[in-house]
Order: structure tokens, then sequence, then C-alpha cells
């Protein structure tokens, strides 16, 4: 049985366009652009500043540690200087449930919230940040819950302490409400105001600051902190920001009615069995092991975090099993609004540069992560985007990338990768996934630092020949074995110089535990673009 469970796409759009009420007629008639955000402070115009970014960090306590705190707590040290955060999605684990955001989110990063010295009467759905506090929605954060896993989990967790068995999904009552949970912590959710004229003197409040495309929201540190949709954009230091939703366009494609279709679904079929024997055999060990010892503790959340890539993995054959003309769905909306508003920048004088930041890597080599059908699904669907943005900006881009930074999480790793000749728009592009920040880490694949892509032969209808697209620069992730098995938990500060094309001098910070101990440590900086 399934521990989690992924709405479709169409009605994740559905609910979350309801809860920010989509294009009702008071926020048309006033010219509102509910993708847009815009800041209250005047530092949002200097060229030169500073940026955080974590991603992958609702864990929670890890039996006797927290590795997402100390990250917290390192950063911190850089939060005065910075402008804002960027977190690249999965705020809470494992399936987003708003009763986990008092652990595993308040409490964590208390010191940037408003009224955080005493967290516990912080709400999660009324949260002030202090530092901007800028998230994408993750899988993690869309997941919910089947009814009686909520229920078992939580009638059976007294006898399962009582008899010692010690593994905790840490899934709580219910899931996340196809992003529910999530909608209401950080996004503008209009859904729960009543009336109106309620609605009109929100509006008034807070839609204020006048852009080129309408009216938007402002965002007010330590005042007033939402966000106007799952997919938003911004502009600081002239520098356009692009928050992509990627949960709802991850969809792979129908397997092919042929013998080689037949035959990989088959395939499919028999690795999912495999791993749901996995899932047994794990779950048999982890009834043996208590956490009266730190070498224990750290196994059983090795076992924790191998029960969760399992789910993750099977969730994506599944998705692959049941993909068909009638079930898939790409949310067209949001990849013509990123093609069009990535237009508009070009055209646009005073931006000097863009970024983009998601949930699911394209490009990654992480130990789970290349060879998913959701991995070619957004590098399927990106590459459309920027194909299309290359054939309108034509010779204005002058060989500069389309794109100057692309970020991600997904992947529980630091990594720095490069794009080669794709044969798309996404050729030569520099790729950051911070995925590292407190959940379970992950090692690189056996494949090592190249990555290989297949493409069907040009000169024929049949086969297909490999070439080299993407290097990993850098990898930052699980090392090691059984008690000598190596945590650098990351986060990253980028520093964006004064310059046209933009200078970005990436920082990465190392939080690590070892043997039962924490040590910060930074990698040596390095300049997007590269140099020399």
């Amino acid at each position: 049985m399934d521990i989690v469970s992924d709405s479709p796409i169409s009605l994740k759009i559905d609910q979350m366009k309801e809860r920010v009420l989509w294009q009702h007629p008071l926020i048309v008639e006033r010219g509102i652009d509910q993708t847009r955000l815009a800041f209250a402070d005047s530092w949002a115009d200097s060229p030169e500043f500073s940026f955080l970014v974590i991603g992958d960090t609702g864990s929670g306590p890890h039996q006797d540690c927290d590795p997402q705190r100390q990250i917290a707590q390192y950063m911190l040290e850089h939060s005065d200087s910075c402008r804002f955060l960027l977190h690249t999605g999965d705020v809470v684990y494992l399936v987003g449930s708003r009763e986990h955001y008092q652990e595993k989110f308040i409490k964590p990063y208390r010191e940037f919230l408003l009224g955080g010295e005493q967290p516990n009467r912080l709400a999660y759905d009324r949260m002030v940040f202090n530092l901007p506090f800028l998230p994408v929605l993750g899988n993690h954060d869309y997941y919910d819950l089947p009814l009686i896993f909520g229920l078992l989990n939580q009638a059976t967790l007294p006898l399962r302490r009582l008899l010692g068995f010690e593994v905790n999904l840490h899934i709580g009552w219910h899931g996340s409400s196809q992003g529910n949970a999530y909608a209401r912590a950080f996004m503008d959710y209009l859904k729960g105001i009543d009336s109106n004229s309620q609605l009109c003197r929100h509006l008034e409040s807070h839609y204020t600051a006048k852009t080129d495309s309408g009216r938007c929201l402002v965002y007010k540190p330590g005042s007033f902190t939402r966000l106007p949709n799952r997919y938003y954009t911004f502009r600081s230091g002239g520098i356009d920001f692009f928050a992509l939703d990627s949960n709802t366009f991850n969809t792979p494609s129908p397997l092919p009615a042929t013998a080689e279709g037949e035959a990989y679904r088959r395939l499919l079929a028999e690795r999912r069995h495999d791993l749901e024997r996995q899932e047994l055999q794990l779950l048999e060990t982890a009834s043996t092991l208590h956490c009266d010892s730190p070498e224990s503790a750290e196994h059983l959340d090795d076992l924790q975090a191998k029960l969760e890539q399992i789910e993750e993995i099977k969730l994506d054959i599944n998705k692959q099993l049941i993909a068909d003309e009638t079930t898939t769905t790409i949310d067209s909306e949001q990849l013509k609004w990123l093609r069009k508003r990535l237009i508009e920048s070009w055209h646009t004088k005073e931006v000097r540069g863009r970024v983009i930041y998601f949930h699911h890597p394209p490009y990654v080599t992480e130990v789970t992560k290349w060879h998913q059908a959701q991995t070619l699904a957004i590098r399927h669907n990106l590459r459309w985007v920027l194909d299309g943005v290359a054939g309108s900006v034509g010779t204005l881009a002058q060989g500069r990338p389309l794109i100057d930074l692309i970020i991600c999480g997904h992947a529980h790793c630091l990594e720095y990768l490069r794009t080669g000749d794709t044969g798309h728009a996404d050729s030569n592009l520099n790729w950051l996934i911070c995925g590292g920040s407190g959940f379970s880490l992950r090692c690189q694949r056996e494949e090592g630092s190249e990555i290989m892509e297949s493409f069907p032969m040009i000169e024929s209808s049949k086969g297909h020949h490999t070439r080299l697209v993407a290097q990993s620069e850098l990898f930052v992730g699980l090392s090691g074995h059984k008690s000598h098995k190596r945590r650098p938990y990351s986060f990253l500060r980028i520093d964006v110089q004064d310059s046209c094309p933009p200078k970005f001098i990436v920082r990465p910070f190392i939080a690590e535990r070892f043997e039962q101990h924490w040590s910060n440590s930074k990698i040596e900086p390095f300049v997007i673009p590269l140099t020399g």
C-alpha cells in the first residue's frame, strides 16, 4: 500500500486558483496582476545585493539532532546582509500536514519570524517574516495521506513505542489537502475573505504597487509577507526573478502502445514489486532497532530516509503506469506565462538579468533523480519555453544566455552543473541545486558527473544516439559508510554584482554531521558566469 498520494495536476491547479480567487471580477476591474510581487522597501532597487537559498528542509528533529535548525542558525550570520531568502520547495515533510508546521518550520526558523521568541504562540497561517521568505511548492508540499494511514499512524503510536518500534515517518493525521497548508502558510489566501466589501478593502490595502503589468501585491517585511500565487515574479536590483510551480508540468508522457512500450510497462511493474519487498525488509530491520545509542539513532534516520526514497520512486512509477491521453495534463497556462514574461523581460531596458527557481531539476547527478520520468518531463517543458523565447528574442541576446541562473531543489544535495550543447535553448546555462538543507541527504549516482542524454537518430526513424549534455562541477552529498557517514547539509549565499550582464558570486556553506558531532565550514566561492 502507498503511504502517500499525489493529486492530479488539474485538481492542484483548480484548488490553487480558488484559494487566490483567480481572476475574480473585483481583481480584474482593478487591473491587478496576480503573478507579480513588489517590495515595500527601497533597497529592492539597489544593484548590488545578496540573497540566501535553501531547499528540502522540513524534516523536524532527527532523533538527537535537527539538521534544519543547524542550517537556520548558521544562516543567521548572513541574514542581516541579505535582501531575501529563496526556498526551492519541500517545506514540510512527509505530506505537508498543517499540524507539522509548528515543529518543522516555525521553531527551526523562529529568528526569521515576527514574534519568533515565543514560537509556540505563532499560528502557521499567520506568519510574518522579518527577512523576505520566498518559497516555491515542492512535491511533498502537495502530497496527501490516505485516511487509513493517518488513523493507523496516530492510533498505534503508543503501542509502537511500547514495543520499541522506533520508525516514525512524521506523517501526522492529515495531508497537505492538495497544497492547502502551504497556501495558508505563505500565499495571500483570499478564499477566506467573507464578503466583497472586505475583499475590496484588502485589495486597496495590499495591492498598491504600480508596475508595467498592472497593480500588484506589496511584500512588507515585519508587517505583511504574503505571496500572490503559486507561481510569481519579482524584480530586485534590475534582476527579474521567476518562481515556478514545477509540480504542474512534471507529468510523464504516456507509454507508447507498442511491443517496446508494453515490455517497459512490465519492467516498471516488476520494479515496483521489488521496491515493495524492500520496504517490508526495511521495516523489519527497523523493528529491531532502538534509539538507545547515537549509532542506532542515525541508523534509524537512514532507514526512514530510504523508506521515503522508495515512496518517491514508486510514485514516479505510478505516474508512468497510469499516464494516458485522458490523465496527462500539462500546465500550459503557467508555461505560456513564463514564456511571455521572459520575452517581456528581454525587451525591458532596466532589466539586466534573469533568474528562475523551482523544485524539480531538469539536470542532476543525485542517485535517484536523473532516470525519473518526471525529470524528463520537466526538461522537455522547460525547453519548450526557452526555445520559444529564443525564437522571439533573436539577436537581442547578443550571445548571452537566455537565463543567467537557474536554481532548483528536490535532489537532496548541493550541486552546480553547466549544460553544454543540448540542441535546445537550455544550452550553456548555469544550474544550481540546493536541496540539502535539512532532510535526508543522498549520494551521487555511480555514473558520475557527466550527464548523457539519448536523442532520436535524425537520419532515420529508428534508433537513438547519446551525447554529453551537462557536466556537474560540484557535488556535496552523503558519503561514507555506517557509523562513518558524512552528512554535509548546506545552504547558499549568492552575491549579485553591479554589472551588465550580472555576475553572481556563489558561496556554499556546510553544516556537517560526522560521528555525532557538528562542524561548520564553507566551500571556495565561484563566479557565474565562469571566468578563466
